[in-house]
Formats: C-alpha cells, sequence, structure tokens
C-alpha cells in the first residue's frame, strides 16, 4: 500500500491532482488507514500513468474518462478509442497549423523592426495595435 506522498512521488504527479482525480472519479476512492489516510494499490498507480501518459498526449479528461470505462470493460469494441485518438489527433493537427500561422506573422512582425526607431513608431507595437494589420488570418 501507497501513501498519498509516496504514490506522488513514484508517478510524478502533484498530490493536488491525485485528490483532484480521485475527486472526479478519474481514480478510484482510496482505501482509507485506520488513522483516516490514503492508502493506494499498485493498480492505482498503474491508473494514475495512464492518465498522465494520456495528458501529456493531450486528451482532455472527459475523454481519458471515456478511455478508462473502455479499459474497465476489455469485451467492448475499441472502436470509440480510436475515435477518441483520431480526434486528439486531428487537434493537435490544427494547433499546429494555427501555431504555424502565428510563426509566420510574428516573423512578418519581428522583421519590421530593426530596432534603432523610438516606441512611437515602432513596427511590432504598431501591428499590434490592430489586428487589421496582419497579413493573415492567424486565430
Amino acid at each position: 500500500m501507497l501513501s498519498i506522498g509516496m504514490l506522488s512521488q513514484r508517478s510524478g504527479v502533484k498530490v493536488p491532482t491525485i485528490r483532484y482525480y480521485e475527486e472526479i472519479g478519474i481514480l478510484k476512492e482510496a482505501e482509507r488507514s485506520a488513522g483516516n489516510q490514503r492508502r493506494y494499490r499498485d493498480s492505482d498507480l498503474e491508473r494514475l500513468a495512464f492518465v498522465k501518459h494520456a495528458r501529456q498526449l493531450g486528451f482532455s479528461l472527459a475523454g481519458i474518462s471515456s478511455l478508462i470505462a473502455l479499459q474497465e470493460h476489455p469485451d467492448r469494441s475499441c472502436a470509440a478509442a480510436g475515435a477518441l485518438a483520431r480526434a486528439q489527433r486531428q487537434e493537435v493537427q490544427d494547433k499546429i497549423a494555427r501555431l504555424q500561422r502565428l510563426e509566420v506573422e510574428l516573423t512578418r512582425i519581428s522583421q519590421g523592426c530593426d530596432g534603432q526607431g523610438v516606441a512611437a513608431e515602432c513596427y511590432v507595437l504598431a501591428s499590434l495595435s490592430d489586428h487589421a494589420n496582419c497579413e493573415a488570418d492567424h486565430e
């Protein structure tokens, strides 16, 4: 059995996050010791590793809850898991495209300022003051 501190140390997940995951049902409610301290099993550590990895891949807590529900019913079709993974991939691709548009616009803006002028005539400041000064949509 692991204390919450030991679980945190072994998983790399902060104690308040572990409590939150328990509160919202992503992590099962911990058993309690005679002194009312939380006690976790190795299966809780494995679940926490699953959740941590899914979070690193950008899955929402709702998505993770759905994946856990599938994991708890190994006889069910994995179609929903595949759909969630594809949706997450699309979300990442959309973010990458947006970041690339931001990069292009920031490159253009930063190249407009050689640092030799005064703030009143600064190309960067003028560009940031009015979105209409941007050459491409980057929202």
